[in-house]
């Protein structure tokens, strides 16, 4: 398998919005155009309940999962570094919806780590908990695991340049899709876990 190869199979998966096939499933609205226009776990959570949400977040880390865990199977280095970022860029840029209203990819990353790094995507599940039980912002967990991606990296694999590269990168798109919920966190705006107070 050639590495463009596998990286165009890994991006059709991930453009698959796992959010709208089980809300159009499920019977319940939109994700892209309901609650907070996000299509993702937490958005469904609070248009549909917790077995929605559940159904779209595993969907969301297999899809991130999967493609990198056969990648692997041929694929090493620089050119395995470059499909794993595949999944993760068609989540954000899903090419049937027209590369827009893509999720904010914290689930899907997550589960790329799964397959390539275990011990770093255990690290960024440790660190989105302990932000969450001491804040209970959702974002901000998700921020710190974002911003936390390259460090944990680097600590358990030193030197792993592509590795240590993609969690960059990985970053910085994470910071970028979240923009939004920056605003508010600084505003003082944004909901918090439990928190139905609040849609955005």
């Amino acid at each position: 398998m050639t590495a463009a190869v596998a990286f165009a199979a890994a991006y059709a998966v991930g453009s698959l919005t796992s959010a709208v096939v089980v809300s159009r499933a499920l019977g319940l609205p939109d994700p892209r155009f309901a609650g907070s226009g996000n299509p993702g776990a937490t958005n469904v959570l609070r248009l549909g309940g917790k077995l929605p949400a559940a159904l779209t977040l595993a969907a969301d880390i297999l899809k991130g999962t999967v493609p990198v865990a056969v990648a692997m199977i041929w694929l090493s280095g620089w050119p395995l570094a470059l499909v794993a970022a595949a999944p993760f860029l068609g989540h954000l840029f899903p090419a049937y919806s027209g590369f827009r209203n893509g999720g904010k990819g914290v689930a899907t990353g997550l589960g790329v780590y799964l397959a390539l790094a275990p011990a770093v995507a255990g690290s960024l599940v440790a660190t989105w908990l302990t932000v969450a039980a001491l804040t209970r912002y959702s974002s901000l967990s998700a921020l710190a695991a974002a911003v936390s991606v390259p460090l944990w990296s680097a600590y358990w694999h030193p030197g792993h340049g592509p590795l240590i590269a993609l969690g960059v990168v990985l970053a910085l798109l994470l910071v970028y899709r979240h923009k939004g919920n920056i605003t508010r966190l600084v505003r003082g705006e944004e909901s918090r876990i439990g928190d139905k107070s609040k849609t955005a």
